[in-house]
C-alpha cells in the first residue's frame, strides 16, 4: 500500500508515540554515563502562560516544547515503522 493511501490520522499518531517514547528513553538515559548523550535536548515555548480575561470566563494557554536526541530518533523510527505497515 503506497503512503498515500495510508490514513493520515495513523502517521501522527505514530510520530507522537515516537516522540513520547524517545523522550522518556532519553530522560532515563541521563542517568546512564555512555548514553547522556540522548538526553541532550532543547525546550522552548512560553514561560508563563498567556490569559485572556473576558470577564465572564478566563481562557488561559501555554504551550511548552521539550526535545531531546532520543525524541528525534523515536520520530525517525515511527516513520520507518509506519512505512513498512
Amino acid at each position: 500500500m503506497a503512503t498515500r493511501e495510508k490514513n493520515i490520522w495513523v502517521l501522527i499518531l505514530f510520530l507522537l508515540a515516537g516522540l513520547v517514547v524517545g523522550g522518556l528513553i532519553g530522560r532515563l538515559a541521563s542517568g546512564v554515563s555512555g548514553l547522556w548523550w540522548l538526553s541532550f535536548g532543547q525546550s522552548f515555548g512560553l514561560e508563563s502562560p498567556l490569559v485572556l480575561d473576558l470577564s465572564i470566563f478566563k481562557i488561559t494557554f501555554g504551550l511548552m516544547i521539550d526535545i531531546n536526541l532520543a525524541s528525534i530518533i523515536g520520530m525517525l523510527l515511527a516513520l520507518l515503522i509506519y512505512r513498512k505497515v
